[in-house]
């Protein structure tokens, strides 16, 4: 009996941890940047596999957005929203394969109508660069932020086409699509207010931001996950006793 219920045991806990192998896997925590860069946060967006590292320091705030193109000809974006919640008004960096260059680039485009041009956003930025790195792209940049400007409305992206201009066509309609779009804590703690209720035509903002987004969410599946193991084989010692 006490051989049959030990391998119980056994059988049980090496299941739980399976079930929470997903906690474990391609978290922003475990990815590695060029040039020794290194963040204070990163939290895994809610939507497009998507990515974000950031420090935020004196008013400005450098990033790292790694996200997987709708196509391996497509772009990834990244946005700061001043003026609302949506893509419309979005100030951009965007990144793709320069058509004429073969090598990637980044540029910023102010998102003010339904023609997307490069163009001077509201903001200042230093230190703009892309990679790809097998079927994510990454965009680097720092952003120079008004002073005590700690909370923004993020907008983020992909699609899957540039034109032979350089210009990124249309993304797609999908609900992922629609639904790229988030309210960020620069400072990395708790403090966010809860996102308003979304309404038939505008998608809802997704909260984010806490320290080390990406990690705090995975201790917390792994926490949930070891608390219904320890339940299980609290209740099979119960039964074999």
């Amino acid at each position: 009996m006490a051989s049959f219920s030990l391998s119980t045991i056994y059988i049980v806990l090496l299941l739980s941890l399976v079930s929470l192998s997903p906690a474990l896997s391609s978290k922003c925590n475990t990815q590695k940047f060029s040039h020794k860069r290194v963040y204070d946060n990163c939290v895994d967006l809610p939507k497009l596999r998507a990515n974000l590292h950031w420090t935020y320091i004196n008013s400005s705030v450098s990033i790292a957005f790694i996200a997987p193109p709708a196509s391996p000809d497509g772009w990834i974006s990244w946005a700061i929203n001043p003026t609302g919640k949506g893509m419309e008004g979005s100030q951009a960096l965007i990144a793709f394969k320069d058509p004429k260059l073969s090598s990637m680039i980044v540029q910023t485009f102010n998102i003010s109508s339904d023609s997307i041009q490069p163009s001077k956003i509201a903001f200042n930025v230093s230190n703009m660069s892309a990679e790809k790195s097998g079927k994510h792209m990454k965009i680097f940049a720092t952003v120079f932020l008004p002073a005590n400007m700690t909370t923004i409305n993020q907008v983020w992206q992909v699609g899957s086409a540039v034109d032979s201009n350089g210009i990124p066509q249309p993304h797609a309609m999908s609900p992922a699509n629609l639904n790229s779009v988030g309210e960020l804590n620069l400072l990395g703690d708790d403090s966010i207010s809860p996102a308003p209720q979304p309404s038939e035509s505008s998608p809802a903002p997704a909260p984010i931001g806490k320290k080390n987004g990406g990690v705090s969410m995975m201790k917390m599946k792994i926490g949930n996950g070891f608390l219904i193991v320890m339940l299980i084989v609290s209740s099979i010692f119960l039964i074999v006793i």
